[in-house]
């Protein structure tokens, strides 16, 4: 299990990372390992406004359809469109071009109030008992 040092994670196993004056926001690779082959994700509109903790969209794996839940409020600025045609790529690369959505954030200092990666993977290691 990758736990990438550069994020910060929220207990529904999204992740979140400050890119420019946007937040890169992504499903963790714990999330991705147990929802198994994603094989859809649903997206929010362009300019979608959401705060912290709304669902902004679905992502589908052979498993199961589990809601996304937005780490930071803010506009959704940008959606990873290669996932339309290739979902699997959060499979492939969770961190990196799997990533979901980038959102312009209204207050980044809500990234302080998420995990860092060695309370995130104390987090996943107790769901595992």
């Amino acid at each position: 299990m990758v736990f990438d040092e550069s994020v910060r994670y929220q207990e529904s196993h999204e992740w979140a990372r400050k890119d420019g004056d946007l937040v890169v926001i992504g499903i963790s690779d714990y999330a991705q390992d147990e929802l198994g082959d994603v094989v859809f994700v649903e997206f929010p509109s362009l300019g979608a406004a959401f705060k912290k903790g709304d669902a902004f969209g679905v992502v589908e794996s052979v498993k199961a359809a589990s809601d996304l839940y937005l780490p930071v409020s803010g506009t959704v600025a940008e959606v990873n469109e290669v996932l339309q045609d290739k979902p699997e790529t959060i499979n492939e690369s969770p961190f990196k071009d799997g990533w979901i959505i980038k959102v312009k954030p209204d207050n980044p200092t809500e990234l302080d109030s998420l995990m860092d990666a060695g309370a995130y993977k104390t987090y996943t290691e107790g769901l595992d008992d």
